[in-house]
């Protein structure tokens, strides 16, 4: 018997892995929906391609150039933020959710709230309203699958049954382009050098986050909602291979790992079959080729966007949806070139600064800096942003 599927965000990197597994075996699916922000012409190659039922622009101005392109297919066309949620609550039994940013947020609730299992790519919905969408899936029954590779892994290799057995979480983390720059280097970086990522292909924004590492801190968020963990219980980890996609330490000293190779199929795969298996083209570990697996603390002096982060979730309220909305603005100023790479964690510590100084959160507390010579999270002080230059200034 087919599944019906419907995918937020086909024509991005995840939306296309998804399209690439499920069309080598187009009788076991059924596709509902696809969606896309403005790639008109994209969207209707993949709607008839897959035979989708409806495929939907969240960009008003991209609706004739979609509704030319599937003139005569059959396929219904709708555009907008309310036909992106109405895409979301199509009764397909598996929902991707693989749009960019906290435009996501309102489609992957919709889908919660109908109890559909929803394979969660859009890591915003959890940094921005965690509670809200995990309350939302208690009350429905949806299930929660994460994409992500370092919380796939995770949930692949958690004790669900019994959480008190777990001691620390610790994602993996690449380091991103710049991970052996100086700082120097990284105040000169372009956006297409931000974006030439060692080992993954990803779109633009996430392919900045892993660069600046603010990637991994709202991993870190996600992850707090995901798994029955504490801020005190995560942990990071740069291994630059990306083979070892995250770990769990148990309280007896056994430390768990997911390996594989770097190709987000794999991950894809495991939500889409969950609980069963299905067979990927993925290319098989060998860890005898590879070699040598390295891994080193992260540097939150170079990449205080980590810091920030950690800093946070531990403060909670409104500081995660604050972090996520600055640094999606910071990013989207530095791919334009208004600003420079390291102004992007300047401008979120100046948000979070201002959230603070006008009351609406707790004291700071210190940021979280890597691990001590025990494995454990260590502390540093709060630094200061240094002032801006001129090119900073425009976006405000």
């Amino acid at each position: 018997m087919s599944r019906g599927i419907t995918i937020l965000g086909a024509t991005g990197s995840v939306g296309q892995s998804t399209l690439d597994l499920i069309g080598r075996a187009p009788d076991d699916w059924h596709v509902h929906a696809v969606t896309a922000n403005t790639d008109a012409v994209a969207l209707a190659a993949i709607a008839r391609a897959c035979n989708a039922e409806l495929a939907v622009v969240g960009d008003h101005g991209a609706y004739q150039d979609l509704k030319a392109a599937l003139s005569g297919s059959g396929i219904a066309v709708a555009s907008g933020k309310a036909a992106l949620v109405e895409a979301a609550e199509r009764p397909a039994d598996i929902v991707m959710s693989a749009i960019v940013g906290a435009a996501g947020l309102a489609p992957t609730l919709a889908a919660v709230r109908r109890g559909a299992v929803i394979a969660l790519a859009n890591k915003e919905s959890l940094v921005c309203a965690g509670d809200i969408v995990t309350a939302a899936a208690r009350q429905s029954g949806a299930r929660l699958l994460p994409v992500d590779s370092e919380h796939n892994a995770i949930y692949q290799i958690f004790d669900h049954d019994h959480p008190e057995r777990v001691a620390r979480v610790i994602l993996t983390a690449s380091g991103g382009p710049f991970r052996k720059a100086s700082v120097e280097a990284m105040r000169a970086a372009t956006p297409g050098q931000a974006c030439n990522h060692p080992v993954w292909s990803m779109g633009a924004k996430i392919s900045v986050d892993s660069a600046t590492m603010m990637n991994k801190g709202l991993e870190l968020i996600e992850a707090h909602h995901l798994f029955p963990v504490s801020a005190d219980q995560l942990g990071v980890i740069v291994h630059p291979q990306s083979v070892v996609h995250s770990f769990v330490e148990y309280i007896d000293g056994s430390v768990l790992a997911q390996l594989g190779t770097p190709d987000m199929r794999t991950p894809i795969a495991y939500t889409l079959a969950h609980p069963e298996r299905m067979a990927t083209p993925c290319k098989r570990l060998n860890l005898a080729e590879i070699g040598k697996l390295e891994f080193e603390e992260p540097d939150l002096e170079r990449f205080p966007a980590l810091g920030l982060a950690w800093d946070a979730l531990r403060t909670g309220g409104a500081m995660p949806t604050a972090l996520n909305a600055a640094n999606e603005v910071a990013v989207a100023a530095f791919l334009a070139g208004e600003i420079g790479f390291l102004d992007i964690a300047a401008l979120v510590r100046d948000v979070l600064d201002a959230l603070d100084g006008g009351g609406h959160h707790v004291p700071h507390r210190p940021h979280r800096a890597g691990l001590d010579d025990h494995g454990r999270p260590r502390l540093v002080p709060l630094q200061r942003a240094a002032p801006r230059d001129r090119r900073a200034r425009r976006v405000h």
